[in-house]
């Protein structure tokens, strides 16, 4: 019975899946080498276990459909239009710089040029499962190189649509002008016929589906929307993953483009699991063995041309040839979307069977190597920038280069929003200071601003130096890249062992480590925001302010610790207090201009029997006065402490903190 022959295969699948995936994340590695490595296992190659490697395609084209319907909505087109022209541009220098360089390579060994395309769009496309599970376990999406990496990886996706369309149209049987020609009509015709009707008629079902308020209903509607698109593209010649794609480019831009992401992305993860195991089973693993050494001229010439072509691209954009080298690495595995193309191509002959077999072994070997790859490719990349004695990619101008003479000044590295504020408030008290920046554009907009930036890499000995480190009193980095951090700290403490380094990263995990190479201060924008929503939540509540700061405090103190009592001023004493719970009943607050206290002496305040609280100590100069002296008298900035139950503290603040009310005016109006 076949169908009981399909589901024994797919409970050997999953029963082989389930331990080596498992692996793979006890590794640190995606998930996508694991079920690469589960379709090597049970193929008909290695241990034999599934020998209908058709009827698991079929499931596979499933997940090959639902998996670039998600990409399709996770894309968006209005996510596409705000990635600008320099990713644009970037992008397309990789995809187009990469077909030329592999087609005229493979030309040159004898093969038509229609292969020599085709190879050269199978080689273009990275992998964005593999690169963006690897960016993400290591914290670098928001770093320069992982930056530029997302966004040609969205141009890679997008290039998907016009490569099959190349790719259909060298397969034809007539390849005379004119039939081309026709082809691509016919295919922008079905394209601009599938956007133009999911551009009105999608979010108009949608919305009428919405009002029954079936769940079940609205899921089996956008599979249909996504399956059917599919069967359109492909009656018309063109691929089905092609028409899934379109149908989620065009739900995304809908109301409910979110919640069709939730409901299909459970599809998605099961089928194209099934899709990866596929490609495994493809691989002859006897044949790279007999003559492996085919397969390795061909991962080292993969490796090393989209790497430079990559890094080529990143220098397009005026950023570091470290960071270009850096993405050129993370780039440089043959993706996904390849094996889509590659079927395409093989099935209209365009691929024999050898040269199939080469590309598979080819793709599965990058991208098993490429978790690797882009670990060891940040001190790779630096080892290159040193031996060319190239540590940034030189401006444009001389305007970049640091003031001269600055001493006793801030150095702010990276201007996105932190360190825009940074800047401002600096500038504004009259603190002389520099900006670092990686962004050729930023770098620019800032110099028309009048900002005094310079355009470099802070994990460069000769940037820093450039930047004056050795004279400066505060380093602050907001890069949010750790393994830059901890470079630029390292940097910064070596040249300047007394400069202030305060740095903005994004997990707490990484405060130890940052401190551990020299860090003083370490603001985590992960503790940082649960702080803000607690704020906010116990203010809806109307809990007194002084109460939810004294929150937020021991929250500091119980994450921070040492650290924070160092900063705020308190001392291991109230460390200790609030490890005992008593900071609940201490709070710290700071006499205002106008307050009631401004001018008063303790004693004349009667602050116990009106409040309920006690002066224990005031903080004055850097004195701490406990019994004051008769003459002694409040005034602006001094920082007294009390002690008392919650209600008394908030009853205490407003004689520190806000000025005494204002008397009634007198009635003007005569008896």
């Amino acid at each position: 019975m076949e169908e009981l022959t399909v589901l024994r295969d797919l409970v050997i699948l999953v029963a082989v899946a389930i331990p080596v995936v498992a692996v793979a994340h006890r590794l640190h590695v995606p998930s996508v080498v694991g079920f690469l490595v589960t379709g090597v296992l049970i193929g008909p190659h290695a241990l034999a276990l599934i020998h209908d490697v058709a009827g698991v395609q079929h499931l596979a084209e499933i997940g090959v459909i639902l998996l670039l319907f998600v990409i399709g909505l996770e894309l968006s087109l209005s996510r596409i239009i705000a990635l600008g022209p320099s990713i644009v541009r970037a992008g397309a220098i990789q995809v187009v710089g990469t077909m030329a360089v592999v087609a005229l390579l493979v030309t040159t060994l004898g093969l038509p040029l229609e292969k020599a395309v085709v190879v050269g769009a199978l080689v273009s496309l990275s992998s964005t499962a593999v690169v963006l599970r690897v960016y993400g376990d290591r914290d670098a999406l928001d770093s320069p190189h992982g930056r530029v990496a997302v966004g040609i990886l969205i141009f890679q996706d997008l290039a998907i649509v016009p490569l099959m369309l190349v790719v259909r149209t060298l397969g034809g049987a007539d390849a005379s002008a004119g039939s081309i020609l026709t082809s691509i009509l016919v295919s922008l015709g079905v394209v601009g016929g599938l956007l133009l009707a999911g551009r009105y008629l999608v979010p108009w079902s949608l919305q009428r589906l919405a009002r029954i308020d079936a769940r079940e209903l609205f899921t089996l509607s956008i599979l249909l929307f996504g399956l059917g698109a599919a069967l359109l593209t492909a009656h018309f010649g063109l691929s089905l993953a092609l028409g899934a794609f379109l149908a989620g480019l065009v739900i995304s831009e809908s109301d409910y483009g979110s919640q069709a992401m939730s409901d299909v992305l459970p599809f998605r993860d099961t089928f194209s699991g099934i899709f990866f195991i596929s490609v495994g089973m493809l691989l002859d693993a006897g044949t790279l063995l007999e003559d492996p050494l085919p397969y390795a001229i061909a991962v080292v010439a993969v490796f090393t041309i989209k790497a430079i072509v990559t890094a080529a691209a990143t220098l397009s954009l005026r950023r570091p040839l470290q960071v270009g080298l850096i993405a050129g690495v993370g780039l440089a595995q043959i993706g996904e979307f390849s094996f889509v193309l590659a079927g395409v191509a093989a099935s209209l002959g365009l691929l024999s069977p050898d040269e199939n077999q080469l590309f598979l072994g080819t793709a599965v070997i990058t991208m098993l190597a490429t978790p690797f790859l882009i670990a060891a490719a940040p001190a790779a990349a630096g080892r290159v920038c040193a031996a060319l004695n190239l540590t940034t990619l030189p401006t444009a101008d001389e305007a970049t280069e640091a003031p001269a003479g600055l001493r006793d000044h801030v150095i702010i590295v990276g201007y996105g929003i932190n360190g825009r504020n940074v800047a401002r408030v600096v500038d504004g008290v009259g603190i002389p200071y520099v900006i670092l920046e990686q962004n050729g554009r930023v770098v620019e907009t800032a110099q028309r601003d009048g900002q005094p930036i310079v355009y470099g890499d802070a994990t460069q000995v000769h940037t820093m130096e450039r930047l004056d480190v050795e004279h400066a009193r505060v380093l602050v980095l907001a890069i949010a890249s750790p393994a830059d951090e901890l470079r630029a700290v390292a940097i910064a403490r070596q040249l300047n062992p007394g400069i202030r380094i305060v740095v903005r990263t994004r997990f707490v995990q990484a405060i130890a480590d940052l401190e551990g190479v020299g860090a003083d201060e370490v603001v985590a924008d992960e503790f940082e925001t649960s702080l803000e929503i607690f704020s906010r939540v116990l203010r809806h509540y109307d809990i007194p302010s002084n109460v939810i700061e004294r929150e937020v405090h021991a929250a500091r103190m119980e994450q921070y610790g040492q650290a924070v009592a160092r900063r705020e001023g308190t001392g291991a004493g109230l460390e200790t207090l609030a490890s005992l719970g008593v900071h609940r009943a201490l709070d710290i607050f700071e006499v205002v201009n106008g307050s009631a206290a401004e001018g008063e002496h303790p004693a004349a305040l009667e602050l116990r029997s009106r409040t309920g609280a006690t002066v224990v100590a005031i903080a004055r100069d850097g004195e701490a006065h406990v019994s004051p002296e008769p003459e002694f008298r409040f005034r602006m900035g001094d920082s007294v402490v009390l002690v008392g139950d919650a209600e008394a503290l908030a009853r205490a603040r407003p004689i520190f903190c806000a000025p005494p009310p204002e008397p009634p005016a007198a009635d003007s109006t005569p008896p």
